[in-house]
């Protein structure tokens, strides 16, 4: 398989069809005024005007160029995703082989733009998973996510007599925080994302939006949550988010 300019062997894990690779390069998300483009450029208007850093210039970086062919290291293993677990599926994932494949969700890409020394970016892109066809699925769709460490000093600045705080301990890991964080740290962080998810949604969809949050898990954040929004009578979820796995940024 050739996918820009690098050619991928093929072995037992290989399974991505010609329909599939005929829709890898579109990137419909920077096309301009595609709909994807629409709601890409509004959400990341949004968060240049409203998360500024110290002089002024946008907080968050934004990164839509991305290649979707990612290894299996950056799609499993640098999330923290188990060997066996179910996601890892050749029966729900485009392989190229058994080292690459199509990105199944733009999370791939975060343990190396944190590495590269960034603490908060947006990354957008069009992912692929092996999904049947119906009003609500199809193997390509887009994602946008977005990644915020904090340092001890911008997280507890604002706090009265925040000085004293910590984000670390030696605790135990409960439904509510990692074993890692105080109590206090994922209390604050926890707000903060909710706090900057439910403006975005707010954004996006107007005022008056009814929100609930539902716990949830995912391998790479904990807690975990989901957003759900009311929408004609029913609630629908829009998005899910977490405090990011310590030993995740740690690696």
């Amino acid at each position: 398989v050739e996918l820009f300019g690098k050619a991928y062997p093929q072995d037992d894990y290989s399974n991505v069809t010609e329909k599939i690779l005929s829709k890898v390069g579109k990137n419909l998300h920077n096309k301009k005024h595609h709909p994807l483009w629409l709601i890409k450029e509004q959400v990341k208007d949004h968060f240049y005007k409203q998360y500024t850093g110290r002089r002024g210039t946008p907080l968050f970086s934004v990164y839509d160029g991305l290649s979707p062919v990612v290894t299996v290291q950056q799609n499993f293993d640098s999330l923290l995703i188990p060997q066996n677990h179910a996601s890892r599926r050749k029966e729900d994932n485009y392989y190229l082989n058994r080292d690459h494949m199509l990105r199944a969700h733009t999370s791939a890409h975060q343990w190396d733009l944190i590495n590269s020394g960034l603490d908060a970016f947006l990354a957008v892109g069009d992912v692929y998973r092996r999904d049947t066809i119906d009003n609500t699925h199809f193997p390509v769709f887009h994602q946008m996510e977005g990644v915020r460490l904090f340092s001890c000093h911008e997280l507890f600045s604002s706090i009265k007599d925040g000085e004293g705080l910590q984000l670390f301990e030696q605790g135990h890991r409960t439904t509510h925080k990692q074993e890692c964080h105080t109590m206090e740290a994922v209390r604050l962080v926890e707000f903060n994302l909710k706090q900057v998810l439910t403006k975005l949604m707010t954004h996006i969809f107007g005022d008056g939006l009814q929100v609930r949050w539902v716990d949830c898990y995912f391998p790479f954040t904990h807690p975990s949550f989901e957003m759900e929004i009311n929408f004609q009578g029913e609630w629908m979820e829009v998005l899910g988010c977490g405090v990011m796995e310590q030993q995740l940024v740690n690696s």
